[in-house]
């Protein structure tokens, strides 16, 4: 339909042109048909020229012999056959995909896991690539591959390995999907997890376990407290035990100590009694004051 429309203004066109030239004269007639001409020669060369865009690629389709296998186009202006060719163009930079799925870990614990891949088509195979699976490759590839390899790299880890172990898991996951995305020619630029998570169950037994934990860690630092009070106390009451029996040896051999206490017992009254703003009435034998009775000297 599309190529029998131009051939009907065409030849509406001549037969306006001849209308024109037996009514109007030759020159105009003449004129008309040039007119005529040129549109034609611009569309035909419009129809036989295509321009493939910077990132992107083109396959030659032939109604005849059908796909091109030995010719992928570059960038640039290109010439085909009207209606006997006709290109395919494919964009062959990189495009972002995002994908989860949910699957199980080796201790049968349910996981939410996401990836994001950067995906583009193999330039050289982009024939092959339409004859097997069109321009929406990525649509029809991608989701069961990544799926696949997901389901597998997870079964092989516990569900607190995955937390601990991210980065041997990602390393698994990237090489796994290199290797199935060249079995359909495509190359995978990047391929990251962007998101792991765990059943609300499981998030609410970890949860548990780290707080008994901490409340475990609590109660042993109590009881280490209690014991570092015990032996603080057995250490002192040693202390004072050791003290007053070096006092007691002290007072045996030398009874002088306990003048010196007095004495010392009487400085302490005695300054206490004078910067006091009350007036006290005592016997100095009361405030150990009296160093010159003779009993002080027995």
């Amino acid at each position: 339909m599309a190529n029998k429309e131009p051939n009907r203004i065409v030849q509406q066109l001549r037969e306006l042109a001849a209308r024109m030239s037996s009514s109007g004269g030759r020159g105009a007639g003449l004129g008309l048909k040039l007119l005529i001409g040129a549109g034609a020669l611009a569309y035909g060369i419009k129809e036989a020229t295509f321009t493939v865009e910077g990132g992107q690629r083109a396959v030659i389709f032939n109604r005849i012999g059908g796909m091109q296998m030995d010719t992928v186009l570059a960038e640039g202006l290109h010439f085909r056959i009207p209606w006997l060719q006709y290109p395919i163009i494919y964009d062959i930079r990189a495009k972002p995909r995002k994908i989860s799925s949910l699957t199980g870990s080796k201790d049968l614990q349910m996981v939410s896991i996401a990836v994001r891949v950067l995906s583009r088509p193999m330039a050289s195979t982009l024939p092959a690539m339409y004859q097997r699976l069109g321009k929406d490759y990525d649509e029809r590839v991608l989701p069961s591959i990544v799926n696949e390899v997901l389901k597998s790299v997870v079964a092989k880890f516990n569900a607190s390995q995955l937390i601990t172990q991210r980065a041997q898991v990602s390393l698994l996951v990237r090489r796994e999907l290199y290797e199935r995305a060249k079995d359909f020619s495509i190359i995978l630029d990047d391929v990251s997890i962007t998101e792991l998570s765990f059943s609300s169950q499981y998030t609410a037994a970890v949860e548990a376990k780290q707080v008994a934990q901490q409340e475990a860690q609590r109660a042993q630092f109590w009881v280490e407290k209690a014991k570092q009070d015990q032996r603080q106390k057995i250490i002192q009451a040693e202390g004072e035990a050791e003290a007053a029996k070096m006092l007691g040896q002290a007072v045996t051999k030398n009874p002088g100590y306990l003048k010196l206490r007095r004495i010392r017992a009487a400085q302490a009254i005695a300054k206490t009694v004078a910067t006091s703003q009350n007036k006290v009435y005592l016997s100095a034998d009361s405030l150990v004051l009296n160093l010159q009775d003779q009993s002080f000297n027995k």
